[in-house]
């Protein structure tokens, strides 16, 4: 490598943030290639090949044990690292075995339990599990809302830069309407002081802060649903107060399903599965449900079916005429 060249890693990071793909990805990204490079003596990716990396997934399944998700996102860095940034014709890499992900049945909670669990939880972790139900959002999406996000009049909710970077319309739930208008009244009183202390600026995408240098600081681009400390951006540097910390809401969402005794999963994205499953159950058709979710195909959304007591395909078993 030339003596001024930037180091591979550190390459990776940039073009990473030039292509605007997450910080999680960026963590993640870079994290698998040094594994990488560690696994083979701090070999450089360029002087290894398709043996190289089949023996690194390899170790992942056999060694290590990890999920064929896991394993996937191994080999989605690396496809990164040799295309990207290596620059490197590598047609291979896309025939390299990985281990084939399990197709499972999402968890599904009944009317009843999705009640009983929100009962159970309060204050920003109970609105933002409402919003996961009562929206169809992911976990993500809800921490990243914005105040314009935020439509009240058309009661619905813009959730902007989802999974594959897609913007998307879905309802806004009326019993929500006065708990978020009650809850931005505070969190505007909190936005205030921070200003007053020089802190008020929040994170924009795209480097908007630098095509609208006071977008920063205004009201509409602050987080819905904000951390209740400030933090150091790991890119920046720059003291901000960020989004509410998804450990927080999944700790929440756990504790919830004990204290309401349910036997099922405990995370919050079975919120999501319900919201999915409920408006199928109460005869919406599968494409306006496609939408909501932000579903690419429509076959992502069947597999919601399997709760109608109807079979996959709606098909009404004999034994039931």
């Amino acid at each position: 490598m030339p003596p001024n060249e930037p180091k591979l890693l550190d390459q990776v990071r940039a073009l990473i943030r030039t292509m605007h793909y997450s910080i999680r990805t960026e963590e993640a990204y870079v994290d698998w290639i040094r594994r990488f490079i560690l696994f083979h003596k701090k070999r450089h990716p360029s002087q290894m090949g398709k043996a190289e990396i089949e023996a690194f997934l390899s170790h992942l399944a056999v060694d290590r044990r990890v999920a064929a998700s896991t394993q996937s996102q191994a080999k989605s860095a690396l496809l990164f690292l040799y295309q990207k940034v290596l620059k490197l014709e590598v047609e291979w890499l896309k025939d390299v075995v990985a281990a084939k992900q399990p197709q499972r049945l999402p968890t599904v909670l009944t009317f009843d339990e999705t009640k009983t669990r929100l009962s159970h939880m309060n204050g920003e972790t109970w609105l933002i599990a409402s919003l996961l139900y009562g929206s169809g959002m992911r976990l993500m999406e809800a921490c990243r809302l914005r105040v314009l996000d935020l439509d009240f009049n058309m009661r619905q909710v813009t959730i902007r830069n989802g999974k594959g970077a897609k913007d998307r319309l879905t309802m806004l739930l009326g019993t929500l309407v006065v708990p978020l208008k009650s809850h931005l009244d505070l969190i505007r009183l909190q936005h205030q002081r921070d200003c007053g202390q020089g802190v008020g600026d929040v994170y924009l995408p795209f480097a908007l802060d630098r095509k609208y240098p006071d977008a920063a600081r205004e009201w509409k681009w602050q987080y819905v649903l904000p951390a209740d400390a400030l933090s150091e951006d790991p890119r920046s540097g720059a003291v901000r107060r960020h989004h509410i910390d998804e450990q927080r809401v999944q700790r929440a969402v756990k504790q919830a399903a004990q204290d309401a005794n349910i036997q099922k999963k405990v995370t919050p994205h079975p919120l999501r599965h319900s919201f999915a499953t409920h408006l199928l159950q109460s005869g919406y058709d599968i494409r306006t449900v496609q939408e909501l979710l932000g579903h690419k195909d429509v076959r992502t959304t069947q597999i919601y079916t399997h709760v109608l007591n109807r079979g996959g395909n709606a098909v009404l078993s004999p034994l039931d005429r």
